[in-house]
Parts: C-alpha cells; structure tokens; sequence
C-alpha cells in the first residue's frame, strides 16, 4: 500500500453513507486514496450497528479507499484523528484513545471511526467522521454526557480534512512498533476496569497483534477482539 490520499475525491452536499458510496466505488476499481466526503450524512454508521450523523456544514465525514490495508489500520486512523485534535481542539484538551478507535476528549467521543471491505479483494474503506464545528447544545440529550465537539468554525472542516489525510498517510506507512508505542500513549482504557459480552477484567494495555490485553478476575490473562465484544462505559 502507497501513495498519497485524497485523490480523486467525490463530494456531494448530501449523501446516505460516505461508507456505501466508497465501497461501490472501490468494488469498481477506483485507486487507493480515493476519497468520499459529503457536506452532510444522513445514514452514517458506526461500530456495532451504531447511527453517526453528519449536521450540514459542521462535521467532517470522508470514507477512503485503501488498497492492501496494513493490519492496524483503525488504530492508525485513530491515531490520525488524535493528531487533528492536537491541532484544532479549541480548548487544547489532549486527545486519549478508547480501544479500538474512539477518540475522546475529556471523555467524551469527538469522533466515529468504522473500517468495511473485502479483503480477499485487497481492499477497504476507512471511513472517518470528526465534530469539527459541531455545536454542543445541538448534540440529541442522550449523547450530550458522551459526545464532544473541537469547537471550531464550519470553515474549518476542510482544513480538517487537510490534517486528518496528511496524518493518516503517516500512520498507515509507520512500522508497526512506532504506531504501537503511539498507541499506548494515549490509551484511556489502560488500569480501568471494564466488562464486555461473558466477563470483566482489568485492561492491561495493547497487544502488538492490536487486541486488548486484559487481566481477569480469575488472575488469567484474555485478548479480547474488537468484532466480537462489547466494553463498558468509560468511567469519566
């Protein structure tokens, strides 16, 4: 996999899926660093099923084609999105990961990250959404204790995407062991207790594999798989 990203690119004001579109564009050929973004989301998905909708004009929402996809990538567009918070946080708050890929600022989630594709193909989509101008009272009263924004202005959203490309080109070509080491630094879960689907345990920090390695109740040690858990909330 090389070569720079965001070219071509496919913007609509409004889509469905950024997701969607990418995936039939990368099923018909189209070349590693294609991207799609749209002004405004009104299917989006995330993790699990979950809904990530895009307001018009104040969200970052862009899905990317990547031809042999490294095996970490969502921890390296994780990393990537850490990197624009860093850059355009309005409240400087520094950016911690909660395995595998939720970006969190002051514990809240600032961003949705959801990788689809074939990979007997040798291909994926990444798509990316960041709060980038999103206003804080908009959030729906059931996100507003686990939703954040980086409190720019709409005008930003491109130079967010600017920053977000940029970075990810830089974490996808790292070697595994720099990635990794960036990781950790910014892992939230690390010493926290948390439960998922049949368990609980203590997390104990990230396997080079990109599992989560955590300590059981029982004194054993489990790598839990991103695909088939689901973790606890993040005390705050």
């Amino acid at each position: 996999m090389s070569g720079a990203l965001g070219s071509p690119r496919l913007h609509r004001r409004t889509l469905g899926s950024t997701n969607a579109r990418a995936q039939e564009l990368a099923a018909a050929g189209a070349p590693h660093g294609t991207i799609v973004t749209a002004a405004e989301q009104t299917a989006g998905r995330g993790r699990q099923g979950r809904a990530w909708s895009t307001p018009a004009g104040t969200a970052l929402a862009v899905s990317v084609v990547l031809r042999d996809p490294p095996p970490l990538v969502t921890l390296a567009a994780a990393l990537a999105v850490a990197d624009v918070a860093v850059a355009l946080d309005a409240d400087g708050r520094a950016p911690a990961i909660k395995w595998p890929n939720d970006v969190l600022l002051d514990g809240r989630k600032v961003s949705g990250i959801l990788a689809e594709g074939r990979l007997q193909e040798r291909w994926a989509v990444l798509g990316i959404g960041i709060n980038v101008a999103v206003p804080a009272e908009t959030f729906p009263p059931e996100l507003r204790e686990r939703a954040t924004t980086l409190g720019r202005e709409p005008g930003d959203v491109e130079e967010a995407l600017a920053l977000l490309l940029a970075a990810l080109e830089r974490w996808l070509e790292a070697p595994a062991p720099q990635l990794l080491e960036a990781y950790r630094a910014r892992d939230a879960l690390a010493g926290r207790t948390i439960a998922w689907e049949g368990g609980s345990g203590v997390a104990d920090g990230i396997a080079d594999d990109g599992r989560l390695r955590v300590r059981t109740d029982d004194g054993g040690e489990r790598l839990l798989d991103a695909g088939e858990v689901h973790l606890g909330a993040l005390p705050r």
